[in-house]
């Protein structure tokens, strides 16, 4: 027969509270962990949270583990978490007491080598080109000879030499650059603030906006040519209004701004032969277009002069042209001395004709007429004169006779008006008499007042020696009051009418 063994607990173990518990198990793995690198997938990111921090877990195929970036560690970040990438996460272990959980409070992160880079660029890729950037119908023309160039490179590096001595080599042109970092932290927004910086810029001002925008960077790794790869970088080349170069890296770097911008050159010098014209070249072409323009005006000149020639031939000669119109100016000059006599002649006997019946008899009866006729019309109008003068007069009588009957009226009723304003006034003064008190005080009433003048209306409101104002019918007395309080009031004796005596 088997006896379970029953195990006491032991009554010296150590006994801990869960919080005491929770800080013990911080502590040592805080101080076990306190900096390690951890290799896995990010799992559960979904942008940074509303206090700017961001929680995710790394997980490979048979663990997980949180992980949590600062909102001041993930604004410095070169690389930026996405859903799905395998990175490699270096920070602290931690531990969470409110949950019994631990996590890794990351410092920083960089993809685990050059194929997850290059799957990140394919995604980035595939999401920007989705949203239409990379389109074609999005490209600019580039400006045959740019008056000013804006270059945003480095300006230590050997790219903004090669680029200079290429403009110098092959057309100078104003050139104003806008130095960036081209690698490294904070290099992607410095790039994206300088292409935003010149579209910035007005069209005439004291630096005026450029023409054209290069922005170009030497060789270099994926990780050093990455800043172009960021998308701040190619949403701002895709925003550009001003047409945009792409010279980044030698010819086989392909980097995603190459897609955004609107041409894209092999090297930084390409672009620079891309951006101006070769100067001896435009200027022998110039001379040989005009030594063209100047052969085809000569011909042209020389056609215009044959077809001259060949038109004058055609045409008549002046002595043929002149011929008819001389034989009709002859024939018009020996007429005229005969028409202008015959004219004469023929004005002479109208003016004889018209001047015998211009007689004194005549003039006479035509003024005599006239003066009739004249007197007729001034008799006429004064009797007008005098018809419509008299109808004035008896309008006017009409009239002031209307006035005085309405004058009489209104005297009648501004009379009548006070007459009965003057009994209103008489009744109030009546009525106003009747209810006044001085009549009260002419039946030998009086009025008595305090020192203040206030009336007063029952003895009980007069203190011993208070100083009252007596007044009667004729005038006013002062007094002083020698008791106080109510006093018993004696009764009225009747008399043979019932009257109570006053006194």
């Amino acid at each position: 027969m088997t006896h379970a063994q029953i195990v006491e607990p032991r009554a010296n173990a150590v006994e801990w509270s869960v919080s005491e518990l929770s800080a013990a198990l911080k502590r040592t793995v805080e101080d076990e962990f306190s900096y390690v690198r951890v290799r896995g997938e990010v799992s559960g990111y979904r942008g940074p949270h509303a206090s700017g921090h961001c929680y995710f877990c790394l997980k490979d195929e048979a663990a997980r583990i949180d992980a949590v970036v600062w909102k001041g560690t993930f604004a410095r970040m070169r690389f930026k978490p996405e859903e799905g990438m395998e990175v490699v996460a270096t920070g602290r272990l931690t531990t969470y007491p409110g949950r019994s959980t631990y996590q890794i409070v990351v410092d920083s992160l960089e993809p685990a080598g050059v194929g997850a880079l290059m799957a990140l660029l394919e995604q980035r890729k595939r999401a920007l080109a989705a949203e239409g950037l990379f389109d074609e119908a999005r490209k600019q023309l580039l400006p045959y000879l740019p008056e000013v160039i804006g270059v945003v490179t480095s300006p230590t590096g050997a790219v903004i030499r090669d680029i200079l001595h290429r403009l110098g080599d092959r057309f100078p042109r104003h050139v104003l650059v806008w130095p960036v970092r081209v690698q490294g932290e904070g290099a992607a927004e410095e790039i994206a603030a300088a292409i935003r910086g010149f579209n910035a810029l007005p069209e005439q001002g004291a630096v005026r906006r450029p023409d054209l925008m290069i922005v170009a960077r030497g060789g270099g790794s994926i990780e050093d040519l990455w800043p172009f790869n960021e998308e701040i970088v190619v949403r701002a080349a895709a925003d550009s209004l001003i047409p945009l170069v792409s010279a980044v890296g030698h010819e086989t770097d392909v980097t995603l701004i190459d897609f955004a911008a609107d041409r894209r050159a092999p090297t930084p010098t390409a672009a620079a032969e891309m951006a101006v014209p070769v100067r001896a070249e435009l200027m022998a072409e110039l001379a040989n277009i005009a030594r063209r323009a100047f052969a085809c005006w000569q011909r042209g000149m020389d056609h215009r002069r044959t077809e001259l020639r060949a038109a004058a031939r055609a045409l008549p000669s002046a002595d043929a042209l002149l011929a008819q119109p001389r034989q009709r100016l002859d024939a018009c000059a020996d007429r005229l001395p005969r028409a202008l006599r015959a004219n004469a002649q023929l004005h002479h006997t109208a003016f004889s004709r018209i001047a015998a019946r211009l007689t004194p008899q005549m003039l006479r009866g035509l003024t005599g007429r006239r003066r009739d006729r004249f007197e007729s019309v001034a008799a006429r109008l004064a009797s007008a004169l005098r018809a419509n003068a008299e109808q004035r007069r008896l309008m006017i009588e009409r009239r002031r006779d209307r006035v005085a009957r309405l004058h009489a009226r209104l005297d009648d009723l501004v009379r009548g008006g006070i007459e009965r304003r003057a009994a209103r006034v008489e009744r109030a003064g009546s009525l106003l008499e009747a209810l006044s008190y001085h009549g009260v005080l002419a039946r030998g009433f009086a009025l008595v007042r305090d020192g203040a003048g206030k009336p007063l209306r029952a003895a009980a409101a007069v203190a011993p020696g208070a100083a009252l104002s007596i007044e009667f019918a004729d005038g006013r007395v002062g007094a002083i009051a020698t008791g106080g309080g109510a006093t018993p009031k004696p009764k009225a004796k009747r008399g043979s009418g019932g009257q109570g005596d006053l006194f």
